[in-house]
């Protein structure tokens, strides 16, 4: 089961919901944070380092000695990651998309693949959770093949918990794509409105069975609530401005850990997520 934590905007919690979602349940949960420019669901679990993995992505390497400067590889390179200049290829590694066209294209054979690190992936546990964590190096452009790496740690027979890049950028497609209920996380203020539903078409594209989680329900305005009534969209979860919650946020603490009276609330957040998650369709 993978349960996919997403929202149009940063800072309305979805972390925070993702987090605490995973150490509710009592039983092995893995937890992806695929916020792979800016990770932090470590800062809250505090899990135990059990291992690294560095992530690759292929790109081409040019031997100018056996490069004749036809240009085929840079007719076909859609990115332009590949031109020729006076008969001399440069490559521009951050515009590559690593789909080996110019390399088998190329009809001197001039083209090689090589390995060029993008980031890393770490793994920590905290009692049943699983924690892996994607770190994109600095200086990297691109973020979703390092989280095609994370989703290879999904285990088919664990609840899997994705805690998505906030906006609906590439980032957060590649998150949500293959998920089989996406929890979307707002607050009640006229941004969180515009990028909220920006983020319900994103998922109703995908095809995924989604409902909202609202954060600081009690501020704001009402607009978001008007806005999932007209369209029939399930609230699974509202959190109250709580000053305990900021207190215990700023500490790096997890909710339920320390107010045992909203584990049953993220329970029943879990069972909702379930329930809505049958209601999915194969295109």
């Amino acid at each position: 089961m993978k349960i996919c934590v997403a929202s149009g905007k940063g800072g309305t919690g979805k972390t925070t919901v993702a987090v605490n979602l995973a150490t509710a349940i009592d039983e092995e949960v893995v937890l992806l944070d695929c916020d792979v420019e800016e990770p932090n669901a470590n800062l809250f679990l505090k899990g135990d380092f059990v291992d690294r993995e560095i992530s690759y992505v292929k790109v081409p390497k040019v031997d100018e000695s056996l490069c004749d400067g036809c240009r085929k590889c840079t007719e076909i390179c859609e990115f332009k990651a590949i031109i020729v200049i006076e008969k001399v290829p440069m490559l521009f590694y951050d515009l590559c998309h690593s789909c080996g066209a110019c390399y088998h294209i190329c009809p001197q054979k001039a083209i090689s693949e090589v390995d060029r690190r993008i980031g890393e992936i770490n793994h920590y546990k905290k009692r049943n959770v699983h924690l892996y964590e994607g770190r994109l190096d600095i200086g990297v452009a691109m973020a979703p093949p390092i989280i095609k790496g994370l989703k290879k740690h999904i285990e088919d027979d664990k609840i899997c918990i994705l805690d998505a890049p906030p906006g609906t950028s590439c980032p957060t497609i590649e998150t949500l794509k293959d998920c089989d209920v996406a929890i979307l996380v707002t607050e009640p203020t006229p941004f969180g409105l515009n990028d909220l539903i920006l983020a319900i078409e994103v998922t109703r594209q995908l095809n995924i069975p989604f409902g909202v989680v609202i954060n600081r329900s009690d501020m704001g305005d009402d607009r978001v609530h008007n806005y999932l009534k007209q369209e029939n969209i399930p609230i699974l979860m509202e959190i109250k401005h709580d000053i305990e919650i900021a207190r215990l946020y700023s500490k790096g603490k997890v909710i339920v850990e320390e107010l045992p009276e909203y584990k049953d609330m993220f329970l029943e957040l879990k069972d909702k997520a379930l329930a809505l998650s049958k209601k999915r369709t194969v295109a």
